[in-house]
């Protein structure tokens, strides 16, 4: 990455606050988004986590660290990768880089191509760029939900292995 847009994406990262991630989540979509989760883990074995970042630490902006590399750090950090069926789907928004990913545990990812979890990333890319957040963000979860459903229908009641809420980081 030339120095010049490094220093921007740094700077953009850095500047990225709390009070523009809460105008574009706010409790009540939070609450929604945590809701439509939950119901749609009751129709799959799969276990859905939402983490919306308002922008990386300072350090891994300027290292040049992708969405995606930060995507699956967190995978990690947050245990998605440690559920019985190897069904963890991680949907991780970067504010700062207005971009978002999905990863998927192995158990998944042999069922459902990358260009499918594109699909479901651009729905939300462009409802975020018309500002619709909650909107975009719940529409990105049925899908998740409906291709879940699809390849890793309920077997009947289980525990729910992670927890439903999104992160806001």
């Amino acid at each position: 990455m030339e120095e010049p847009n490094r220093l921007r994406r740094a700077l953009r990262h850095l500047l990225s606050t709390r009070n523009e991630a809460e105008r574009a989540f706010p409790p009540e979509a939070l609450t929604a988004i945590t809701e439509a989760i939950t119901a749609g883990e009751q129709t799959h074995r799969g276990e859905v986590r939402l983490i919306v970042e308002k922008g990386m630490p300072l350090s891994l902006a300027w290292a040049g660290v992708t969405t995606r590399q930060r995507a699956i750090a967190l995978f990690a950090d947050y245990g998605i990768w440690d559920t019985e069926d190897n069904c963890g789907v991680l949907i991780y928004v970067n504010l700062a880089d207005r971009k978002v990913d999905i990863i998927a545990d192995r158990g998944i990812d042999r069922k459902i191509d990358a260009a499918t979890w594109q699909g479901v990333c651009d729905t939300m890319t462009r409802g975020f760029a018309r500002g619709e957040f909650h909107a975009a963000t719940l529409a990105a979860i049925a899908q998740v939900n409906q291709l879940l459903r699809q390849h890793f229908p309920s077997g009947g009641a289980r525990p729910n292995e992670l927890p439903d809420r999104p992160v806001m980081l």
